[in-house]
């Protein structure tokens, strides 16, 4: 890039281009919404048949269009402030340099060189030093030489000429590598001209974004990170401070890193973890399809002794060796997200409320957090930990016991305002039997746990304080009792369902009110006798125990009744084993919405 081309060029025309861009994502985004959350919604709940669902199937898509325009506007947007703000930094140092030589009656050439005039004469004898030019150097040994050099010649002019010219030669060095680098990143945005959002397309856009934000690191680290391990408000308090350009171009450039954040308001996460889960749907998907199918012939029959073996052909084992892992791996995941897309389209069914993706990863076992309601304008929140064998595969079972109980509270109390969310934020047993009775799965978790909940404290923006419920099935128990037993619990009511142990010995000891701790053991229900001996808490006093649980009458919980209840249209059910404490309908989900809700007066105890 040539020096007058730097000196007239008007980055701010690049970032009122930004602004353009910005603004069109900003419609997409609000498009998207309408469709999503108003005229979807509203289909389905009130309509049925084959034309409401071929409508709900064009509108799907239809949604997908908007998002996918959205997230493109937005990575657009946040390479043309990227570039301006490279070429602003190397228009400014070029400026800085263009003034000084002025001030000092130096001549700077086309092409960028500086020419200084002679210097006044030491002694009336001696001839005046000549004047002379120079060109700018870049390299820094070159720099070094060459200002050294200069500063050996007579004229003194010559050695600042030198430093003004390096100026100027950097200055335009920046702006031509800046000019390099952003061409074929802006270059790459141009998107298909058809309708169709493929799982190709949303592959392109993930590695737009990790190009664009590669090449914008300078503008990002101008914006400045969020804190380090930030507590919730920390976080809370950098989000705040950014503009709305410096925010944008966070949830355009690292939607992960923004959607991990507790703290931060509930829509913002929302948008940035359905990124990644678009983008993440579509790499799974892409990966599946070029793994090729499995054998058809799965298994043989040979001979072992008097006995007829059943046994995997050796085609089938040839592929499950190069392939089965990932297969699997693969199928599980895309399980989740199907999942939570699910979630997504439900939402308006018997008026179930927006769903908000909290968290997400395909990460290990994974990691998914669903809110039914926003938590940030609700009245009521609560927030379920599932247990031992919870991964993202198996999500859709724990989102339904949360959409579930929404439902309940509105049975509760008709319009109440709740947001009830499923956790899978950390790493849970996977086996009953290898890994349920090892504690570290809970203390690992617990923390997590303890600073979500302080997130949704502060991300509150409804009137008053929300009433916050923990809920916990299982292993879930026991690592709520861990985030008691180290931390402090931001709950008003625990809730445990089927609970082996909570690491703690008494109620007293859950951080909320007394009185205020909650606990259902189903009929049949094996986990929590044997579950004590490994998660059971201890009272040393008069009276107390060891392996105590939130079952025993000296832990002081209130019992909650599991039982059937009533007669006629208002009866409820009973539930038995280990896995039906929110069953439609059931004595035990009643229970907890009542909880939920604040009603404590119309929970039932065991009879």
């Amino acid at each position: 890039m040539d020096l007058t081309t730097l000196k007239q060029l008007k980055p701010a025309e690049w970032e009122q281009a930004a602004d353009g861009y910005r603004a069109t994502g900003d419609m997409a985004a609000e498009a998207k919404d309408q469709v999503e959350n108003v005229v979807a919604a509203g289909i389905r709940k009130s309509l049925r048949g084959e034309a409401a669902d071929a409508a709900l199937a064009e509108l799907k898509l239809l949604a997908a269009n908007f998002h996918y325009t959205q997230v493109q506007c937005g990575l657009v947007s946040a390479a043309l402030n990227g570039f301006a703000h490279d070429m602003d930094a190397a228009r400014k140092k070029l400026l800085s340099a263009l003034d000084d030589a002025e001030s000092r009656k130096f001549t700077v050439g086309p092409d960028g060189s500086v020419t200084y005039p002679a210097a006044a004469p030491r002694n009336g004898v001696e001839l005046p030093p000549e004047g002379g030019s120079t060109n700018g150097l870049t390299d820094p040994t070159a720099q070094a030489v060459g200002r050294q050099a200069a500063g050996f010649q007579p004229n003194p002019h010559a050695a600042v000429a030198q430093e003004i010219a390096d100026r100027i030669a950097e200055a335009l060095k920046a702006a031509s590598d800046a000019d390099a680098k952003w061409a074929p990143k802006v270059r790459a945005l141009e998107a298909d001209d058809d309708l169709t959002v493929s799982d190709a397309d949303w592959k392109d856009a993930r590695s737009d974004m990790e190009g664009v934000r590669e090449a914008g690191k300078a503008y990002l680290d101008a914006i400045g990170a969020p804190p380090k391990d930030g507590t919730p408000k920390e976080n809370a308090a950098w989000w705040a401070g950014l503009s709305p350009e410096d925010r944008e171009a966070y949830l355009s450039l690292d939607p992960a890193l923004v959607g991990r954040l507790d703290g931060l308001p509930s829509d913002i996460r929302d948008e940035a973890n359905r990124v990644v889960l678009d983008e993440t749907q579509a790499a799974h998907r892409l990966q599946l399809n070029g793994i090729p199918a499995p054998p058809a012939n799965e298994w043989t029959w040979i001979t072992a002794g008097r006995y007829p073996v059943k046994v995997h052909t050796d085609e089938w084992m040839a592929w499950d060796k190069k392939y089965g892992d990932d297969y699997r791996r693969l199928n599980a995941s895309l399980k989740g997200m199907d999942a939570i897309r699910n979630r997504f389209d439900q939402t308006g069914e018997r008026g179930l409320p927006e769903a908000y993706l909290l968290g997400f990863s395909a990460e290990g076992n994974g990691r998914a957090i669903i809110a039914t309601g926003n938590p940030d304008t609700s009245e009521h929140q609560a927030v379920y930990v599932p247990g031992t064998t919870s991964n993202l595969s198996k999500v859709e079972g724990d989102i339904n016991r949360m959409t579930q109980l929404w439902r309940q509270t509105q049975e509760a109390t008709p319009g109440a305002s709740v947001s009830a969310i499923t956790w899978l934020g950390y790493d849970a047993p996977q086996d009953i039997v290898k890994d349920a009775p090892f504690e570290h799965y809970a203390y690992d978790g617990a923390p997590a746990y303890r600073q979500f909940l302080d997130g949704l404290e502060t991300s509150h923006s409804g009137p008053g304080d929300p009433h916050r419920t923990a809920i916990g099935h299982s292993y879930g128990t026991t690592l709520i009792g861990a985030a008691a037993q180290k931390g402090e619990l931001n709950a008003d009511d625990v809730i445990f369902a089927g609970s082996p142990g909570v690491k703690v010995g008494s109620a007293e000891e859950m951080d909320v009110p007394k009185g205020h701790v909650w606990n259902a053991e189903a009929d049949g229900d094996p986990v929590p006798d044997i579950g004590r001996w490994g998660h059971g808490g201890s009272q040393w006093r008069l009276g107390g125990g060891v392996f105590l649980i939130p079952s025993d009458e000296v832990f002081g919980a209130n019992q909650m009744n599991t039982a059937p209840e009533g007669a006629g249209s208002t009866a409820t059910k009973g539930v038995e084993g280990h896995s039906g404490y929110w069953d439609e309908s059931s004595t035990a989900l009643k229970n907890q919405a009542l909880v939920v809700v604040g009603e404590y007066g119309d929970v039932t105890k065991p009879e």
